[in-house]
């Protein structure tokens, strides 16, 4: 079915990220829909190791310059955007001095998690939905992929429930075995900036629980990675929403 809008919000992607199954994956799911006819977007962090000169970054002034505040902190919104290597599907980079500059992604040298990374999360999920209405394109279906996308339901369900600019688009849940690691413990607090209250995340905050929380504010969970870890497969077999297993990239329009 051509001429959909699909929006792609993912944490990894190559050749920005390589070796990784969501980078692979993402790549193919994205290229296959644009080479079908459908109009494609993805959107994904500016983490620090990805070379601007190397692929042709460059901002793009008429998107950036809004300010998303995280709890009562005012952090300036950088949008880059550059062409996939010998393709016209453009990826647009959400970015920030001050979340995503560092060379590492969410750990540090030692192995720890960053104290920052819900508000990386907080503030990649708000860029995005504020991004997606300055350029007045609306999404048919939305899929998510990487830990940090998963904020983007909840805010979308919540923070902007009155908002109807994405009332009909369709929210894709691809679930990936990543890293799990602790949130910072006031991350409640920030969400309460925000009016986002009573999640069941919040009882123990990290990225595997927040992923499982954003299950109940999508349409479709499908599986990511063929096998998932013990707690995420847990999560994904008791979950009402309705699912798939893993489908190879061939087989993704047949979900949309």
């Amino acid at each position: 079915m051509p001429n959909q809008k699909i929006l792609y919000i993912t944490t990894e992607m190559y050749p920005y990220q390589e070796d990784t199954n969501m980078a692979a994956v993402v790549n193919k799911m994205a290229l296959k829909m644009h080479n079908e006819g459908n109009d494609v977007r993805v959107f994904m962090p500016r983490f620090g190791q990805i070379s601007e000169r190397k692929f042709q970054l460059h901002e793009v002034i008429r998107l950036s310059g809004m300010n998303i505040i995280i709890n009562d902190l005012d952090q300036p919104l950088i949008i880059k955007v550059a062409s996939l290597p010998g393709e016209r599907l453009q990826v647009y980079f959400i970015d920030n001095e001050e979340y995503f500059k560092r060379k590492q992604y969410y750990f540090d040298d030692e192995g720890n998690p960053f104290d920052d990374n819900d508000e990386r999360a907080i503030f990649f999920a708000r860029g995005v939905i504020e991004t997606i209405k300055k350029l007045n394109w609306v999404p048919d279906v939305i899929h998510l992929n990487g830990w940090m996308s998963s904020f983007v339901p909840i805010y979308l369900k919540t923070y902007y429930e009155s908002d109807a600019y994405f009332k009909d688009a369709k929210i894709v849940l691809s679930l990936y075995n990543e890293k799990d690691a602790p949130l910072a413990s006031n991350i409640n607090e920030k969400l309460k900036f925000d009016n986002i209250s009573g999640l069941k995340a919040l009882d123990n905050p990290s990225v595997k629980t927040f992923v499982a929380e954003s299950m109940d504010y999508v349409d479709m969970i499908v599986k990511g990675d063929e096998f998932l870890d013990e707690d995420l497969d847990k999560a994904f077999n008791e979950t009402s929403t309705p699912k798939s297993e893993y489908l190879d990239v061939d087989s993704i329009n047949q979900l949309y």
